[in-house]
């Protein structure tokens, strides 16, 4: 249970936020039951608000145990009071059902069934407890009925507050779920099949608008080499600081991919092949001219090959993609660090 505690800290924040409202009712509380004539829950109530002060700076120094045992005592404790006292009628009962999602959240798997239980069979023994039992302190109906109003519009209230909670948290898991499935954890750039699947939309696009798209492979020179003498580590520190330059020098609607291990895919909607060719060798200067030393704290030196193509009328991606490949090629087998862009693969690279 300590495990899954530490990993929901919103929920124990929003636990936190309860034991404020909870220590405000039971103010509310203290002055209802002192005017009623009922010292015993009145005072019960200054000892609540202490209880959820305790629990509230418990639940701030990460000691959530200590917290939870804190607002479980106070709620058990006041609803059976409450219940023994004016009876089942005062909708004391109710802030027990205020456990049901804490269990489902903070437990699993069979905790959580026996804890439901456990619930589940002190609800009923309090309930045929106030059947056999008078209360021993009863109240005037009216009364009765405006406590028990008070009690269902509180526990309204915070179950509200609770279902707009989840839901949220429901939504956020949902982005982390599509970000974690769609970006590459290291660059945060898009992943291969994102990338994949936004580049053939824009394709599909350019088709029907009959706009020019050109299209990036960038591949970091001698990358096995530079992971082999300064160790994956900086390896990976330079994947970063390329996918950061490629970001401050593209558009915000290119699409930028991590497209392998040391290769990126960058597609460029409404750019023609010499402009694409332009901002290949913008890229590539930039990374050249880079201080990789100052930034990694080597004498090191990173460079990047650039091919280029353009997109044809109703071209498939892959085939877009070979073409981009094969001018990646040239750029390499040329002597590296350097941009081709090809409108044609070259015949003699043509390949079955």
């Amino acid at each position: 249970m300590e495990r899954s505690m530490h990993q929901r800290p919103e929920f124990w924040r929003v636990a936190q936020r309860t034991c404020i409202i909870a220590a405000a009712v039971d103010i509310a509380f203290f002055g209802i039951f002192l005017y009623l004539n009922s010292p015993i829950l009145a005072w019960v109530n200054v000892v609540s608000v202490v209880m959820y002060a305790v629990a509230y700076y418990a639940y701030g120094k990460r000691m959530n145990g200590l917290g939870t045992f804190l607002v479980w005592t106070e709620v058990i404790v006041h609803a059976t009071l409450g219940t023994v006292l004016i009876g089942w009628d005062s909708g004391f009962h109710y802030y027990l059902l205020m456990f049901i999602p804490a269990l489902a959240v903070t437990m699993r798997g069979t905790a959580a069934v026996v804890a439901l239980v456990a619930l589940w069979a002190f609800y009923l023994a309090l309930y045929f407890l106030d059947f056999w039992q008078p209360p021993l302190q009863p109240i005037g109906a009216n009364a009765l009925l405006g406590i028990h109003i008070f009690n269902v519009a509180v526990v309204f209230a915070m179950f509200s507050y609770l279902g707009f909670f989840y839901a949220k948290s429901i939504t956020s898991a949902n982005r982390k779920l599509n970000r974690l499935a769609s970006v590459d954890e290291l660059t945060q750039l898009y992943n291969r099949r994102q990338a994949r699947a936004l580049a053939e939309t824009e394709l599909s696009r350019a088709d029907r608008t009959s706009l020019p798209v050109a299209l990036i492979l960038l591949d970091i020179d001698h990358f096995k080499l530079i992971n082999d003498v300064y160790g994956h580590d900086k390896g990976d520190h330079v994947l970063e600081y390329i996918a950061k330059i490629m970001k401050g020098e593209l558009r915000q609607h290119d699409i930028i991919g991590r497209w392998g291990g040391e290769e990126f895919m960058i597609l460029l909607p409404e750019t023609d092949l010499a402009h694409a060719e332009y901002i290949g060798e913008r890229l590539r200067s930039a990374i050249s001219s880079y201080a990789w030393g100052t930034d990694l704290g080597h004498d090191l030196q990173v460079t990047a090959s650039i091919g280029i193509s353009q997109h044809k009328e109703n071209e498939t991606l892959n085939r877009l993609l070979k073409r981009a490949d094969t001018a990646l090629y040239m750029s390499k087998s040329e002597g590296r660090n350097r941009v081709t862009a090809i409108h044609e693969i070259p015949k003699h690279l043509v390949t079955n």
